[in-house]
């Protein structure tokens, strides 16, 4: 809860000075190697004339390779469409970004799992995850978001469906009962716990 509560997508937009008119992918935390960025612009670039109003914004400090990425967004045609805000996101910021986006991307090559999907769940803001690591487990497909091959195309194909069917709504409202599911589960979790220390001790 540290990240604080929601807020007005217009007030998010104008925090960020970004326009509330337009849609929103977001990329979120430092950008390494693994957690496939690279995907996800190419991605991007193969739909862009499809969602003229969709940006990507990146917000997270680059770890490594920064002029790959930037010679990437060039070379697909993204230079206008990519906001970048690639430095430390203060923890005061962050629900500004989580408020605009419409759609929480993590197109990682590799995970175990992933602070970014539980911040969006604080959010209630739908997800896109690989199927790597536990991260299906946390994103139920189609349900709270989507889980797709590590793969460029299929992560195009799941974002298209999600403007083109109209999703959020939907998602949203299943991230609600999903939301639930976790605070009960953790909970059921500590006291069998707590049981089984009264038991031994």
């Amino acid at each position: 809860k540290h990240f604080g509560e929601a807020v007005d997508r217009k007030e998010a937009a104008e925090r960020l000075g970004l326009d509330p008119s337009l849609r929103y992918l977001l990329f979120f935390g430092m950008i390494r190697k693994y957690k496939g960025l690279d995907l996800l612009i190419k991605a991007f670039g193969e739909m862009k004339s499809r969602f003229p109003d969709l940006r990507l914004i990146v917000a997270g400090e680059f770890y490594t390779g920064e002029k790959e990425y930037m010679d990437l967004i060039k070379k697909t045609g993204l230079g206008d469409r990519v906001i970048l805000r690639d430095h430390f996101i203060p923890t005061g910021k962050v629900r500004y970004y989580f408020s605009l986006a419409d759609l929480v991307t993590q197109p990682y090559r590799s995970a175990t799992q992933s602070g970014v999907s539980q911040v969006a769940y604080h959010f209630g803001v739908p997800m896109l995850v690989t199927d790597v690591g536990g991260l299906a487990e946390i994103v139920p497909h189609m349900k709270v978001g989507y889980v797709t091959p590590v793969d460029e195309q299929k992560i195009a194909e799941a974002i298209t469906d999600f403007f083109e069917k109209g999703r959020a709504a939907s998602f949203r409202e299943n991230i609600q009962t999903e939301k639930q599911r976790f605070s009960w589960e953790a909970m059921t979790t500590r006291i069998l716990e707590l049981a089984q220390e009264i038991r031994r001790g």
